[in-house]
Formats: C-alpha cells, structure tokens, sequence
C-alpha cells in the first residue's frame, strides 16, 4: 500500500469516519453506517469469512487490499486486520486510490 493510501486512511480515522476491527466492523454494517470494508491479505481465514458473510447480508463492498496486517495497523494507528469506512465520500475517494495503485503496478 502506497503512502497516499496510508495517509488517506489516518486522515478518515481522524475525521471519525473509520471502524476497526471485526465486531466493531459488522456491528458497523448492520447499522448500516459501512460503505467499504477493507481487509489485510493476511487477514485470518475465519475472520475473512465472518466480515464477507456479513458483507453480502448488509450488501456492503469489500476489498482485500494488497497491505499487511502490519500496514494496516500503522496505517490506522491501531492493531487492526479489518476497517470500515463509514462515509461515502471518504469511500469512494479510496476506492479510486486503490484503483489507482493497481494500475500503476
């Protein structure tokens, strides 16, 4: 994950609009307040399966991003393997980041 990413995330958690964590984060899609999930690759298979299943029922867009559990974590300046953003500008905004970084791979 690219530094624009990175930074893009700490500034969605300061501006309050990031979840982090599994319960934190399906708990956030059942409010319905979620618009993308964002999970490490190396994210467990069973914490995989339990955001994804939850994800189809709150029909919530997610995304396995290319970064770490590490990453992620300092990214967000907190342990995490899986984050919601919960506004939909902030996740189109990296929607299109995340496009962006693939392409320019």
């Amino acid at each position: 994950m690219n530094n624009n990413v990175t930074g893009f995330l700490g500034l969605i958690r300061r501006a309050g609009k990031l979840t982090i964590g599994c319960d934190p984060v399906i708990s956030s899609m059942s409010e319905g307040k979620a618009e993308l999930v964002l999970m490490a690759r190396d994210i467990s298979e069973h914490t995989k399966n339990t955001i994804m299943k939850n994800a189809r029922k709150y029909s919530v867009h997610t995304v396995l991003s290319d970064c770490t559990k590490d990453e992620l974590s300092f990214a967000v300046g907190k342990l995490a393997a899986v984050v919601s953003i919960d506004d939909p500008n902030f996740a189109n905004s990296l929607k299109k980041k995340l496009t962006d970084e693939k392409e320019e791979c």
